[in-house]
């Protein structure tokens, strides 16, 4: 069993910057991908940011490409972290932010998760 916890959001206002966490512990990820996705308040959960289990090619949805960076720390053995910098935040940034593990290369969709944290909330003012 892998354990997602997220951590990093809070209220900021746009233009500004946050940096989010996901801690993984139990179950060794490091051979996981990881991803970050946001859910907006009446609208479905979208993908945001993936990076493979090696901490290479990460891949960004279109409207954070340039603003945001996903990187990842495989550096303790059976606790990993993924992180999502996000830079030049814009209202339609707001949403909860969740990271997933996945068995396979990437994890650009919702169903792709294998695993799943709780959320943490971001709030851009305008």
């Amino acid at each position: 069993q892998v354990h997602l916890v997220e951590s990093g959001g809070g209220l900021v206002q746009a233009g500004g910057s946050l940096r989010l966490s996901c801690a993984a512990s139990g179950r060794t990820v490091s051979n996981y991908a990881m991803g970050w996705f946001r859910q907006a308040p009446g609208k479905e959960r979208e993908f945001v940011a993936t990076i493979n289990w090696s901490g290479g090619s990460p891949y960004y949805a279109d409207a954070v490409k340039g603003r945001f960076t996903i990187s990842r720390d495989n550096a303790k053995n059976m606790e990993n972290t993924v992180y999502l910098q996000m830079n030049s935040l814009k209202p339609e940034d707001t949403a909860v932010y969740y990271c997933a593990a996945a068995q396979r290369p990437w994890v650009r969709r919702p169903l792709e998760g294998d695993y799943w944290g709780q959320g943490t909330q971001v709030t851009v003012s305008s």
